[in-house]
């Protein structure tokens, strides 16, 4: 019988609070590698913030980085670097003992009026509902566990090791569980299911690990429907063992959410 993860939302909501800080749970269902999914730390962290300072105002970037491998259950602790009129910023370090595994900055800030109110859509043209999944049956032996966390849904670009001629992947993607698909520590968490953009070049299976990766946030309280987000990721630089991309997330509707940029560590 195949074990079932605890979700988002529950891990969530089992955050506890200790002398230094918040505590943790990562389940062997949420790992990649030996380490927890980055997506899932990066998530936690902010779900740590928002439980020490509820009257935070909305996430407008953050600036993620992974030190070192998440192995055991991390401390998340937050410290407030300074809150002005409009913009707060605060310090999330994941702690396993005393080393330092993973280092954030978020920037918080409240909405101002402006004369300028603008986006541009980016719809796609087709629905998840009919899209086939991103990781065919035949490749579960080869994923990572924490996906299975996730409805991934393949839209256009390139599978990972399949030596194609360029770095882009365009997928929905959802949590699996329905209680996980609303706030921003959920958008977080999801933010970093893609592969990195690099894998699609390679001809066959080698390890990658994620450096870092920063995120903007476009909307206060960003919404989607049936909790499908369009998820895209692209290639712009491959050399030297590491490799550069650009993201972007968009919602049902085409609208942008957020968008940043990532640095991999390419071992092969």
């Amino acid at each position: 019988m195949t074990k079932k993860s605890l979700s988002f939302s529950k891990l969530e909501t089992s955050l506890k609070k200790c002398r230094d800080g918040y505590q943790a749970i990562i389940p062997t269902e949420w790992r990649q590698g030996r380490t927890a999914y980055g997506g899932l730390t990066a998530g936690l962290a902010f779900a740590s913030v928002k439980a020490q300072f509820p009257d935070a105002p909305p996430l407008r970037s953050a600036n993620i980085n992974f030190i070192g491998p998440v192995t055991e259950n991390p401390i998340f602790k937050n410290t407030i670097f300074r809150r002005g009129k409009n913009v707060t910023s605060i310090e999330s370090k994941a702690l396993i003992g005393n080393q330092v595994v993973a280092h954030i900055i978020f920037i918080l800030a409240e909405s101002r009026k402006s004369e300028l109110n603008v986006d541009y859509p980016i719809q796609s043209e087709i629905a998840p509902e009919n899209c086939e999944d991103f990781n065919p049956i035949e490749s579960t032996p080869f994923i990572p566990p924490f996906i299975r966390n996730f409805d991934v849904k393949f839209i256009t670009g390139h599978r990972p090791f399949s030596n194609a001629p360029d770095g882009h992947i365009r997928t929905w993607s959802r949590h699996k569980d329905n209680d996980s698909r609303t706030g921003m520590a959920s958008l977080l968490t999801i933010s970093d299911v893609l592969p990195p953009a690099a894998m699609p070049l390679m001809k066959q299976m080698g390890p990658v690990s994620s450096i870092n990766f920063m995120l903007n946030f476009t909307q206060d309280n960003p919404q989607t429907d049936d909790g499908w987000w369009d998820i895209e990721t692209k290639l712009t630089s491959a050399k030297n063992g590491y490799s550069s991309q650009i993201m972007r997330i968009c919602n049902r509707q085409g609208i942008l959410v957020a968008e940043g940029v990532q640095c991999v560590a390419i071992f092969t």
